[in-house]
């Protein structure tokens, strides 16, 4: 028997997505996107099982070769009495030290950042996408909503 071949229509193992950074898109021109674990405590992965996570806030920082997560809010976990965590403190995210130093080296580029963009579940472990991104300028915001109300109208009258 031969091996089995791969559905084209699935592109990797399923996502359990927890929350999305739909202001990202708007307020950056997003490059690349890069797949990262997060260290958590057992209250925080409680807390995003329930979807309690803001990650609008949210930014990828490089501190001493390794990559965290800053000012993402995921809110106390009710049930988890004394044994709770902070909901904003700093969360370090997982990636391999070439991915980090290749990242490191287009961070340092003027005016990127390091944007999260969905938060999600992957056989069990928490993982989010972060999106390189360059800060977009406010004529850049006006007109990709000038574009998209265009787009809008075009598609009603065609109905």
């Amino acid at each position: 028997m031969g091996k089995k071949s791969k559905n084209p229509a699935q592109s990797g193992p399923p996502r359990k997505v927890i929350t999305r950074n739909r202001r990202a898109f708007h307020d950056y021109h997003i490059t690349d996107r890069f797949e990262a674990g997060l260290v958590l405590h057992g209250s925080e992965v409680k807390s995003l099982r329930d979807g309690r996570v803001n990650i609008n806030d949210a930014y990828g920082e490089i501190r001493e070769g390794e990559l965290y997560l800053v000012a993402a809010n995921i809110s106390e976990y009710p049930q988890a009495t004394r044994d709770n965590h902070e909901p904003r403190r700093t969360r370090k995210l997982l990636m391999h030290k070439a991915q980090i130093r290749r990242l490191a080296v287009k961070l340092n580029e003027r005016g990127f950042a390091l944007v999260p963009l969905e938060l999600y579940f992957v056989h069990g472990r928490a993982k989010i996408e972060l999106g390189l991104g360059k800060g977009k300028r406010q004529y850049d915001k006006r007109e990709a909503v000038r574009q998209r109300d265009m787009s809008r109208d075009q598609r009603g009258e065609q109905e």
